[in-house]
């Protein structure tokens, strides 16, 4: 194993472990990889390629699917067996500790944005793993990123200044322009209404969780005025194709910790608690 990734963003039911890997062993019929490659095992570790949602293209909702860690052995592990289909080669370019956190929050983070649409003022709501990746990916695009953090997290809102966000506060604070689009990484319904506030009229609200806290009540009238209000749902193989061209194009710099294995209940304990800033990454 080379890294393992923990999403800083996720709530603790499902930490989305995604590795680097070298390939020590290829399976029958396998031509796409050589043993030795480098690759990439993202939270989507197996589709039925059969289900309606398969065959149309978003194999993000199959009815069947596996997931690396979750419903497929492997992630935080030394070693696991992978279908070739859904590893992303990633030559050998690059540090394995600043790689991995792409794996999973910079994945779920590009479809996000994505979702978000071409709107120039963009609020991230949780600036955590995927938060500080996609606010680079953003800048990059010739947006102009606004960061929501905790309440008193300093430490973070320093980061998203220094990576070219044009404000950074708490979440109950106002942003100094209406936003055109905000994408939620925090699991915590309670900033849903937040962010509709934050929106223009024909604004978009995606939360990007897997998880989330229950929604609070709020008035239809933040919503009104063709505000929408979406979610997103794990990725597709095409995503991180894209994804990891526009990584190597935007040069992006992922802010990790890093620690043993051994160590990974204790690291998910200050996840939870708020305690990393940016991507925690496993080693053995």
């Amino acid at each position: 194993m080379k890294g393992c990734s923990a999403d800083t963003w996720q709530s603790f039911r499902r930490q989305e472990p995604t590795c680097t890997r070298e390939l020590r062993a290829l399976g029958a019929g396998v031509t796409s990889l050589n043993v030795g490659d480098r690759v990439g095992i993202p939270w989507l570790g197996y589709t039925c390629g059969e289900c309606a949602y398969c065959r149309s293209g978003q194999e993000n909702l199959c009815d069947r699917p596996r997931f690396t860690g979750y419903t497929r052995d492997g992630g935080f592990a030394t070693h696991l067996v992978a279908d070739a289909r859904y590893c992303f080669p990633l030559g050998e370019t690059g540090d394995d500790v600043a790689i991995a956190p792409l794996l999973c929050a910079g994945l779920i983070g590009w479809r996000s944005l994505v979702m978000a649409g071409q709107g120039r003022h963009l609020g991230i709501f949780g600036f955590g793993a995927a938060g500080h990746i996609i606010a680079q990916v953003a800048r990059w695009q010739g947006r102009l990123v606004y960061a929501f953090t905790r309440e008193g997290d300093l430490e973070a809102q320093r980061l998203a200044k220094s990576l070219g966000a044009e404000w950074a506060g708490a979440s109950q604070e106002q942003a100094p322009v209406p936003l055109d689009a905000a994408i939620i990484f925090a699991p915590i319904g309670g900033l849903v209404p937040l962010a509709l506030r934050a929106v223009r009229k024909g604004g978009r609200v995606v939360c990007a969780g897997i998880h989330m806290s229950d929604i609070p009540s709020f008035p239809y009238s933040i919503l009104w005025q063709e505000r929408q209000l979406v979610s997103v749902a794990n990725l597709t193989r095409n995503d991180g194709i894209e994804f990891f061209r526009v990584a190597a194009q935007s040069s992006i710099r992922a802010h990790t910790s890093v620690f043993p294995l051994r160590e990974a209940n204790e690291v998910l304990s200050r996840l939870r608690a708020g305690q990393i800033t940016g991507a925690a990454v496993l080693q053995p």
